[in-house]
């Protein structure tokens, strides 16, 4: 199988596990906002809120630094993958349990708190799985990853399912969580090759120097992007807070697709460049670049123009002010879009250290706008705040890998994209369907067919790339 067949391949994979991943998340969803309300999700949405920026401020880029630093021949893989485990996981041992002691300052109930405890052993579990994602990734082994996320979410689906059936209450779903995330990170570690404790020096010395720039990047990026979500409890209500959750919980599900693709892509570009293959790497990065704008552009468009009923499917009447949420923070995935292919692409060619000042003055602005913005128009000063920090980052981080790498992307396909886009967004807001989902379905239908029609994928690139193809 060619390199592009395998691609293909993996991405298939990928796209039809995080298509079912997808739609179990949102049924996840479904059924904590209404089984818990606005007040307890709000209450989830606090606890999770800032487990994740601990998670972000402590990841250091163990994932991508994997799969970059397996594609490099310098050392022997199972020396490498044995050191990467081994600081992966002494870290998350220091960050996930220390969180639970420090959440006991906050002025929060105590039910928050205990949730807190009991969800940072899900935190764990995730980082330290960073590292067999990475090594999945740069083996192209994406089912692997896949399986263990749709049994991790099955669980978490029949578990939460159960708890709301017999009316256990908030605390038993935090468990549930918990375990999900064990149940899938001790499947990717039971699929891995052999792997022990190992800090070999000049291993550790390489990782040091590699990842140093990379965790200095993601400690500021967990600043901008966690920043409202750990803030915006101190100054509104928490059922305030579980308007706000429950929309930007559908915007990660949303945006998980872009970190799909370039968690396939991200290594390759980085194969391209420690060899010096100019013309591979950018066709690559064009690549990613119309890929990401290819799912993430309609998804953008198509949750502006459902937002409203897209929320009181998902949390009910209850949840409507998330609709007008979620229309203001689908502006971000714009910034997201850029954000992530650049990003990854300055990981790739090691421009990490030139990245830093982005992220630096993204997380001033950002944490200064949202105490300035926060308590003055709540949950919109939130919104506002984090649409301005990924289109900042997202922009700035283009300028920088444009300098660096002399690629200048195609906007050929983008545009096509955005026309067809716009077509489907103008068609689902003029004709209304009777529910939201069959709404959602209709614009699927005809945004597939403009990308046909307008050939932003050709029918010689399918045949080409396509793994079933002779």
């Amino acid at each position: 199988m060619s390199l592009k067949r395998k691609i293909a391949y993996n991405t298939i994979i990928q796209l039809v596990g995080k298509s079912l991943s997808t739609l179990l998340g949102l049924l996840s969803v479904f059924i904590m906002t209404r089984t818990l309300g606005a007040e307890k999700f709000g209450w989830y949405t606090t606890a999770i809120g800032f487990l994740q920026f601990i998670g972000i401020f402590s990841d250091f880029g163990f994932t991508i630094t994997t799969a970059n630093m397996l594609s490099e021949p310098k050392f022997q893989t199972q020396k490498l993958l044995n050191t990467l485990f081994s600081w992966r996981l002494t870290s998350a041992i220091i960050f996930h349990g220390l969180a639970p002691l420090i959440f006991l300052f906050f002025p929060y109930p105590i039910e928050v708190k205990i949730a807190v405890a009991i969800m940072a052993v899900s935190f764990f579990a995730i980082s330290v799985s960073n590292v067999f994602t990475g090594y999945y990734q740069m083996q192209l082994k994406t089912q692997i990853h896949m399986a263990g996320e749709l049994l991790g979410r099955t669980f978490l689906i029949i578990g939460i399912g159960l708890v709301a059936k017999f009316g256990l209450g908030f605390l038993p779903i935090m468990v549930v969580i918990s375990l999900a995330s064990i149940i899938n990170s001790g499947y990717l570690f039971y699929k891995m090759p052999k792997i022990s404790l190992s800090f070999d020096k000049e291993i550790s010395v390489a990782i040091f120097n590699k990842i140093w720039p990379t965790a200095l990047c993601i400690i500021f990026n967990s600043f901008y992007l966690q920043g409202d979500r750990v803030i915006l409890p101190l100054f509104v209500t928490q059922s305030e807070v579980g308007f706000y959750g429950a929309a930007y919980r559908v915007l990660d599900i949303i945006i998980q697709m872009s970190a799909l693709i370039m968690g396939i892509m991200a290594p390759l570009l980085a194969f391209s460049w420690s060899r010096q293959l100019a013309d591979d790497f950018k066709k690559r990065l064009q690549m990613a670049f119309d890929l990401i704008a290819l799912f993430l552009i309609p998804m953008m468009l198509g949750a502006i123009a459902l937002a409203e009923p897209i929320m009181r499917f998902v949390g009910g009447q209850e949840f409507s002010e998330s609709g007008k949420i979620l229309t203001w923070l689908s502006w971000a995935i714009f910034g997201i879009c850029f954000g992530m292919v650049f990003g990854y692409t300055s990981l790739a060619i090691n421009r990490q250290r030139e990245a830093i000042w982005i992220y630096l003055v993204d997380a001033i602005l950002s944490i200064v706008g949202y105490f300035i913005f926060i308590p003055r128009f709540g949950i919109y000063g939130a919104a506002g705040v984090t649409i301005f920090s990924e289109i900042f980052a997202g922009l700035g981080l283009m300028f920088l890998v444009l300098h660096y790498s002399c690629f200048l992307p195609k906007i050929k396909s983008l545009t096509k994209i955005f026309i067809a886009g716009l077509i489907m967004c103008w068609a689902i807001t003029s004709y209304p369907l009777p529910h939201v989902l069959l709404s959602i379905v209709f614009g699927g239908f005809i945004y597939a067919f403009l990308i046909l029609i307008l050939r932003v994928i050709s029918k010689d690139t399918i045949k080409e790339i396509t793994p079933f193809s002779n």
